[in-house]
């Protein structure tokens, strides 16, 4: 019997959007490492990345008037699918033009698509969260343990600078 993949799932008074499972880090912290669900979301790992009319019919599905926001973050980076996030984004800002759209990253996404990617979401993306987790090079990498190693505090820091400049929350 096939699982039913869980695309879309809800936190709180937001919709939660679950693009892909590939992600640069294999942070010590981080919920997959100890679970494959959050809250009553049903299983998040994906037998499959989603395509794009998989990831639409399953927002069809949802009644967007009774979210205060929809957040890219599921068991994987966002930024892996960049291309996917963005037309995914620009979907619902079609279908619901006020709502408010986040992006949950570990903000390596100029290292994971080998260029800086902040002036994209300008203008789709109304908030980005960054996790910050440590003060220093030394103490995020081993937290994180990003496959980009020593680079990978500098990007994100990077990253943060440049969002502020295109996005209006970070």
């Amino acid at each position: 019997m096939k699982k039913e993949m869980t695309i879309v799932y809800d936190v709180h008074n937001g919709l939660y959007i679950n693009l892909t499972n590939r992600c640069p880090c294999a942070c010590t912290f981080c919920l997959r490492q100890t679970m494959d669900h959050v809250g009553n979301s049903g299983g998040l790992w994906l037998e499959h990345e989603p395509s794009y009319e998989e990831i639409t019919a399953a927002i069809d599905g949802c009644d967007l008037d009774k979210y205060s926001e929809v957040v890219f973050c599921g068991f994987g980076e966002p930024t892996e699918r960049l291309d996917m996030l963005l037309r995914t984004a620009q979907y619902i800002k079609s279908k619901c033009p006020e709502l408010e759209i986040r992006i949950n990253t570990n903000g390596l996404g100029d290292l994971v698509n080998g260029e800086p990617i902040a002036d994209r979401l300008s203008g789709l993306i109304d908030v980005v969260s960054i996790s910050l987790n440590t003060p220093n090079a030394e103490e995020y990498l081993r937290l994180t343990r990003s496959k980009f190693g020593e680079q990978s505090f500098d990007a994100m820091i990077r990253f943060a600078k440049d969002c502020v400049k295109t996005v209006p929350e970070v």
